[in-house]
């Protein structure tokens, strides 16, 4: 049983340790065409574990348990553009108002993403009524 928990705990904390990383808290730039978004993200972890054992009225026991929670929060997005750099919170509907007007590639790549994914998703249901 002992061995039990240190195996879980052992694989808990080693996937964690992959997770919880500086990409993690720190994203991955996103470029779109000059301007550079970096995303902040906050990283919550808690987690417990509990044990027993014991022998009452001639009834062996044994227990275990293992719990963990986390939760990930995006907190602001840099925006790199022409050498300036602004730092602006998520929570704030404003600042991301704010942001649509700073990077206005976003919108028309987003819609020019889309707009191709619709036309191949056509041509590939008529290409497949083709072959039938």
């Amino acid at each position: 049983m002992e061995n039990n928990i240190k195996e879980n705990l052992d694989v808990l904390f080693t996937k964690l340790e992959k997770f919880l990383r500086t990409e993690t808290v720190v994203g991955e730039p996103i470029k779109v065409g000059e301007t550079t978004l970096i995303p902040i993200i906050s990283v919550m972890f808690g987690c417990g574990t509990g044990s027993g054992t014991g022998d009452n009225k001639g009834i062996k026991g044994e227990g275990g348990g293992l719990g963990a929670g986390a939760r990930v929060t995006p907190n602001a997005i840099l925006v790199i553009k022409n050498d300036e750099v602004t730092m602006l919170p998520v929570k704030n509907r404003g600042n991301l108002d704010k942001l649509l007007e700073m990077v206005p590639e976003i919108v028309s790549k987003v819609k020019c993403d889309k707009d191709k994914k619709e036309k191949t998703e056509e041509k590939d249901k008529e290409e497949s009524k083709e072959e039938e």
